[in-house]
């Protein structure tokens, strides 16, 4: 069977004719019929298979069959990571080069103007991550009342970012009156309720489902954690590859990885998610094109990279779960071509190499190398093994392992070193405050106060005869009766503010006179007192008679008009 037989539009098979697109795949097979007749679907099958042109051609051939009448929106494709959006653009791009049909993408990492600018320019197919889009309808630059059709790619990588709510605020605002497609490489319990609410009546296809490609041939290498990355050194300079992807569980790791490859000679990119949209892009260009022939990257390279060149897939760390192992190995032995997959393994990892074994419905059969010395000693630049982190879980990080691989909760209960205090002579007089870890503890109840500390202790208390005995409490001398102060007068000729005024005949501040009061009660000011003014009027404050209010008048009310813009 070839693409001839579905009755596609002939721009969509001149287009395939020139991909060179001649037999379509099983999953292809399956889904074009159902999906070009209208009805909705469930499909799920294997990474690498051709599940993207599977639903691109069928919302191609509905586009061309009913033109637009306006500049909304008409296709929706909602996908979890940007580099799967970039797939899909890239794929509708190719199968739509002969007609005029045009796709944005929306997702996080970059700026919303030029999104926003393609989202109002009428386009019609929308391939987005859920919660940029959500944004994007907050602020009314996208339309989605006139959606017709939408389709959700790897469903089940979604629900697992915690995707599910975006999604369903999505699906209330675009149209009931649509057709809906999931697909997925996995199908997890937890879709079937999605499923039941936002199709209808759809149906169901499994290509071999829950496992990988029949291409790929799978490979166990057991080694210590500190001899993984010269044991891939040693395999990448005998094995025949092409393009090679390694995956990594942490992004620092990664890092460390790719920095040591490049050491040893080899061109290397990295890819994780602390790398802004534009490094992504262009480590993925450059590895398409073969400039780069290493590519490490974390599980967001699981999904979304379609690189046929790829040959061997390395497992530097063996993945959380058997689905993110089909996923992992899913970029290789693409569209029936053969891959390999190999993974690292240690001793910890062997009930997860068993759920592997139980999804492949095989066995893996365990390989070693012969050149490689397995017993050699980690040097200073190997990698501290991850196993360490995850047996003990600390609760903490100042309970995270030491650098000679002890645990810091031991280290914390050995008792600390004893602070010998410095030895203090007799003529040596004594600091006014000792430091903390020189404190001497305070006295016991059977101890007098202050004895600890050097003071003399009280031998008899104090009775009331001792009280009356004690000499009387003397008055603060006056400010004049500083020796210090008198002596530095004499010293530099200065008089005191007393001498002065005597010397002027001025009266000091106990000679002034007391200021008298006004007749009206009030006191008057030092000067008026002194110079025998008299006193102000009563009815004003500042001098002046008290005016004259009209008869009828207010205090404090409004001012009359025609006075200083009065109204």
């Amino acid at each position: 069977m070839n693409f001839n037989n579905f009755s596609l539009h002939e721009r969509l098979s001149r287009a395939l004719v020139t991909c060179e697109f001649d037999t379509p795949t099983p999953i292809q097979n399956a889904a074009l019929p159902v999906l070009l007749d209208g009805n909705d679907l469930v499909a799920t099958a294997q990474t690498g298979t051709g599940k993207t042109a599977a639903f691109v051609l069928p919302i191609l051939q509905h586009l061309l069959d009913k033109p637009k009448n306006g500049r909304t929106p008409r296709v929706l494709i909602l996908a979890p990571t940007r580099e799967l959006c970039e797939q899909i653009h890239s794929t509708i791009q190719i199968l739509a080069q002969h007609t005029n049909i045009r796709s944005a993408t929306v997702y996080g990492g970059v700026g919303m103007v030029p999104q926003q600018r393609h989202l109002r320019s009428g386009i019609e197919i929308i391939v987005a991550c859920p919660g940029r889009l959500l944004d994007h309808v907050a602020r009314a630059n996208a339309d989605l009342s006139k959606i017709e059709i939408l389709v959700l790619d790897e469903a089940d990588r979604m629900l697992d970012m915690g995707f599910l709510p975006p999604i369903n605020k999505i699906v209330g605002l675009i149209p009931t009156d649509r057709q809906t497609m999931l697909f997925s490489a996995t199908f997890a319990p937890e879709l079937q309720s999605f499923v039941k609410k936002s199709l209808r009546e759809p149906q169901r296809i499994d290509i071999g489902i829950s496992a990988p490609a029949e291409t790929i041939e799978h490979k166990l290498y057991p080694v210590p954690q500190h001899l993984k990355t010269p044991l891939l050194i040693e395999m990448l300079g005998k094995m025949d590859t092409e393009s090679v992807l390694v995956f990594t569980r942490t992004k620092h790791r990664a890092n460390k990885v790719c920095d040591q490859l490049t050491e040893a000679g080899y061109e290397a990119g990295v890819l994780h998610s602390n790398k802004s949209q534009n490094q992504r892009q262009q480590t993925l260009d450059m590895f398409r094109s073969g400039k780069v022939r290493l590519l490490v990257a974390t599980d967001i390279a699981a999904r979304g990279i379609d690189v046929r060149t790829i040959s061997h897939v390395v497992n530097y760390d063996i993945p959380d779960c058997a689905d993110a192992y089909i996923h992992r190995i899913g970029r290789t032995g693409r569209m029936e071509k053969s891959g390999e997959a190999i993974t690292f393994v240690t001793h910890e990892d062997r009930m997860t190499v068993r759920d592997i074994e139980r999804a492949l419905r095989s066995t893996i059969p365990i390989q070693m190398v012969e050149s490689f010395d397995y017993k050699r000693e980690p040097t200073k630049n190997e990698i501290i093994p991850a196993t360490i982190y995850r047996n003990q879980q600390p609760s903490n990080r100042s309970a995270r392992p030491t650098s000679n691989n002890q645990p810091a909760q031991n280290r914390a209960l050995r008792p600390a070193p004893a602070v010998q205090a410095k030895p203090v002579e007799n003529n040596q007089p004594t600091e006014r405050r000792m430091p903390r870890t020189e404190r001497q503890p305070a006295p016991t109840n059977n101890e007098p106060r202050g004895q600890r500390y050097g003071k003399a202790p009280r031998t008899q208390p104090v009775s009331a005869e001792d009280i009356t005995a004690a000499p009387a409490r003397t008055e603060r001398p006056a400010r004049n009766a500083d020796p210090r102060r008198n002596d530095r007068q004499e010293r530099s000729g200065e008089s005191s503010r007393g001498d002065r005024q005597e010397r002027s005949g001025e009266p000091t501040r106990n000679e002034r006179p007391v200021r008298a009061a006004a007749p009206s009660g009030r006191p008057q000011s030092r000067r008026r007192a002194e110079s025998g003014a008299p006193e102000k009027p009563a009815g004003s404050p500042y001098g002046r008679p008290a005016s004259k209010r009209p008869k009828g008048s207010i205090p404090g009310g409004p001012r009359p008009a025609g006075r200083r813009g009065g109204r």
